[in-house]
């Protein structure tokens, strides 16, 4: 029997899951578990045979969430998809589920190689449930309804026999003008000065990207010990479907949506109700110097991307719109300027009906 052709990304599905404690201003109490809908992602999972035949490709879904506890004993997630225009059942399948407190959260991921002798070559919008049964207390309920749009792209396979071969992508569009901001915590000085980050969404190859911080007007956060600069701010990027990467490379942006985060060493929160006083010289502290801020991103060279935020007393962040929408973490939400055609052709309406699988932030709006 022939084998099936591997990705050479050499993905063997498992399950991630982690327990991480709610920022004490954010974790409000709560009787039933939610999802955080900002931790969902959706994504099609290629698959290079459908029903035996491997001269055509097809795809199955696979999702990763978090769940705002409590999650009670007993209790067991699982999702449902439809197939695209229909509204019938198609998959099911259990997620790795943990008894979790409230004040807590529980992260995992399912589907992919689960169900791939389901893979089907429809394409469109598919819906899904996210669900939580408990067998031990009778109780079956949805805790989360969403959509996505499951577009296709020839592969980079050659030969008479490639015209069916599609690789499978959701289109994340709608993440594009959608910002994060937040603290995490120093390698040396744990929460006593936490650093600066800042996260976003480009289309295409997230490569050569150099964030820039500024404050009325002033790029700060740049340190240097004998003419050179130390704790240089740096960004790392994450394609969410790596099947993408067997797509035709004649397809502009490469069917790719990448999640961009960046961090600013040197930039750290501290005010002077923690005492003491640290060296202004080698950091610049968002706790004393509140006001309108601004990161330009340069992608190969070019600016791509503005994200104007503002920070308040004590270095504090805008979590306004995260607490609205009961996100459970202690991450502002912020708007993001697109700049330039690097990203191609992309929805730039889709933020207003597509996010969030469906389901739009409240509260949010983009600058006119």
């Amino acid at each position: 029997m022939r084998n099936k052709l591997r990705f050479a990304s050499a993905f063997t599905f498992f399950v991630l899951a982690v327990v991480v404690l709610f920022h004490p201003s954010t974790g409000a109490c709560q009787d039933q578990p939610t999802i955080a809908k900002d931790s969902i992602q959706v994504t099609a999972f290629t698959v290079n045979s459908y029903r035996g035949n491997y001269d055509v490709w097809s795809w199955v879904p696979r999702i990763k969430f978090r769940v705002n506890g409590p999650i009670a004993s007993g209790g067991k997630l699982y999702v449902e998809f439809a197939q695209p225009g229909s509204s019938g059942p198609w998959v099911k399948f259990d997620c790795d589920t943990n008894e979790t407190q409230t004040g807590y959260w529980w992260e995992t991921e399912c589907g992919g190689r689960q169900v791939e002798d389901k893979g089907t070559t429809a394409i469109g919008t598919v819906t899904f449930a996210i669900k939580l049964r408990n067998e031990l207390a009778g109780t079956d309920s949805t805790l989360f309804t969403g959509k996505a749009k499951v577009e296709k792209a020839l592969s980079n396979e050659s030969g008479p026999k490639a015209a069916n071969k599609f690789v499978y992508f959701v289109n994340h569009d709608w993440n594009l003008p959608i910002g994060y901001i937040y603290y995490t915590r120093d390698s040396t000085f744990g929460w006593d000065y936490p650093v600066f980050n800042v996260a976003f969404w480009v289309r295409g190859d997230a490569v050569r990207m150099e964030p820039h911080l500024f404050y009325k007007g002033q790029e700060v956060g740049k340190v240097f010990m004998d003419g050179e600069q130390v704790g240089k701010p740096s960004c790392d990027a994450k394609v969410e479907n790596e099947t993408t990467h067997y797509v035709n490379d004649s397809l502009p942006q490469k069917a790719k949506w990448a999640r961009v985060e960046c961090t600013f060493p040197t930039v750290k929160r501290w005010d002077k109700t923690q005492g003491g006083q640290p060296n202004s010289k080698e950091m610049f502290m968002t706790g004393v110097n509140p006001g309108e801020y601004e990161i330009k991103i340069l992608r190969n060279n070019q600016l791509a991307r503005s994200i104007k935020f503002t920070v308040g007393p004590e270095g504090k962040l805008d979590w306004s719109v995260t607490n609205a929408n009961k996100l459970g973490n202690d991450r502002g939400i912020v708007p993001v300027t697109i700049i330039g055609d690097q990203d191609g052709q992309w929805d730039k309406t889709a933020w207003k009906t597509d996010a969030f699988y469906g389901n739009p932030l409240t509260g949010f709006t983009l600058p006119q």
